[in-house]
């Protein structure tokens, strides 16, 4: 009996339209796993508000729900104009300079004085996302002169890119470190950090926090994926934030990087989020576009571990359709035999430890016993967990641990159903917890085979040493 969220998870924004208890509790019920705060907007009491529904909706459909905050990180930005906009044509000379006085048809302010420190003769400057590139002919520490190379609108306050170089500027704003605090008051399960460049920037904000909520990096810079594996191995969850990325990338470098992305994260054993765009006509429309749904099946097939919904939540006019068209998708792909060969071709072996023999074992016995679709791991950290999940073994995996946050940890990882269970002194209780949350969470009929692994004795983290087939 396959789980009815699928092994891939959904992450959905919440914005001013979708932070009710009602709306929330529709998400729920339609295949959320993980809602995103994005920190560019909203208040403190709205986050509070969003957070009471959904942990109403987590007791009510008795299952582990993830909170992610999503930190704005720096934005680069023009200054003001005096007339608000301007129209630059190809060829035209232009100026960017730190100059707070507003700009005119030949220059505007930059007041990023880390721009200036990078700049180099030729290095290409996009505003407006892309819409609008300069070329740098000179510069001086304050000021640079550039040509237009694309023309078009260009309105105060755009942002900026600067693709190919690293700007000298910390992932973390002061009001990235307010709404850090916030975050982790409120009980954050994850918390995504925006403007990665190297891992340093992962490991500055590790030691600011106080919780042991997931650090999810966000590759969205060049630089990013120049030190991916490093990022990887300092971070918790990695997103593949494809807006930015894809303004700083050729456009038809994108789906290449992020498939290195996701099978990088895979071999790691780290969760993966695919974002930005995957459903985004559905903003407006109560159907995709046929591309569209061929985007979120290339993720699933891929083994990402969740898809995410941005604007098509938060302000969109179809919420809950836009979650329905997804699990569909999901579901239609998961039940393909392609799929599941993809899963057992590019599954990476973990180490010849002998908790990695151990998971492994649980992995091959469960696909090979026919009335065997569930592994269950008691676990305290959920390690276990991940690195279960990591072999994708294409059958549900229940993972069974005394600690509410633990549980909420593994809304993110693929395949996995999350529940808190506290009755666990003796081998007879694992057997009796196991069989109850089988059955209460609609995972296996009675008379079913599950897969066991745990932990003798309890309480130890990091020693899994029992494999046990149970019948249900």
């Amino acid at each position: 009996m396959p789980n009815k969220l699928g092994f891939c998870k959904i992450v959905a924004t919440l914005g001013p339209d979708t932070s009710t208890a009602e709306m929330i509790d529709k998400l729920v019920a339609a295949g959320v796993s993980v809602f995103r705060f994005n920190c560019s907007h909203g208040s403190v009491e709205e986050y509070t508000q969003r957070i009471e529904g959904i942990r109403a909706a987590e007791k009510k459909y008795n299952r582990s729900i993830g909170i992610l905050f999503d930190l704005q990180g720096p934005k680069l930005r023009i200054g003001l104009f005096k007339d608000d906009k301007i129209i630059l044509k190809e060829g035209d000379k232009f100026n960017l300079d730190l100059s707070t006085e507003p700009g005119d048809q030949t220059r505007v302010g930059l007041p990023h004085p880390e721009i200036f420190k990078v700049m180099q003769p030729g290095l290409e400057l996009l505003l407006n996302d892309g819409i609008v590139r300069l070329r740098v002919d000179s510069f001086t520490k304050d000021s640079a002169s550039t040509t237009v190379t694309v023309g078009g609108e260009l309105y105060s306050r755009k942002g900026v890119n600067v693709p190919g170089v690293k700007v000298p500027i910390s992932a973390l704003t002061e009001k990235d470190l307010k709404d850090l605090k916030t975050a982790e008051d409120l009980g954050a399960d994850f918390i995504a950090l925006s403007f990665v460049q190297h891992p340093e920037d992962i490991t500055l904000a590790r030691s600011l926090m106080r919780s042991q909520a997931g650090i999810v990096a966000k590759i969205e810079k060049p630089s990013a994926v120049e030190h991916l594996q490093e990022i990887i191995n300092v971070s918790d969850v990695i997103m593949v934030a494809r807006g930015d990325l894809g303004v700083e990338l050729s456009t038809e470098m994108v789906p290449v990087v992020q498939k290195k992305i996701v099978a990088s994260c895979r071999a790691a054993g780290k969760p993966v989020i695919v974002a930005t765009q995957m459903l985004e006509s559905m903003v407006n429309n109560v159907t995709p576009t046929r591309a569209e749904a061929s985007d979120v099946a290339t993720a699933v097939y891929d083994g990402a571990d969740a898809v995410m919904l941005s604007a098509e939540t938060a302000q969109g006019h179809y919420p809950v359709e836009t979650v329905t068209t997804m699990r569909r998708i999901i579901t239609t792909v998961e039940n393909d035999a392609r799929f599941k060969e993809n899963m057992r071709v590019t599954t990476v072996q973990n180490a010849c430890s002998a908790e990695s023999a151990i998971i492994s074992a649980a992995s091959m016995a469960a696909k090979s016993m026919s009335s065997s679709n569930l592994i269950i791991n008691f676990t305290d950290s959920g390690a276990t967990t991940m690195k279960t999940a990591k072999e994708r073994p294409c059958v549900s995996i229940l993972s069974l641990t005394p600690y509410e946050k633990t549980a909420r940890k593994m809304a993110l990882a693929w395949g996995v159903t999350s529940v808190v269970v506290n009755n666990l002194k003796t081998f007879d209780d694992i057997l009796q917890e196991a069989r109850n949350a089988a059955l209460t969470h609609n995972m296996a009929r009675q008379g079913d085979k599950a897969v066991i692994t745990a932990g003798i004795p309890f309480g130890r983290s990091g020693e899994t040493n029992l494999l046990y087939i149970v019948s249900i």
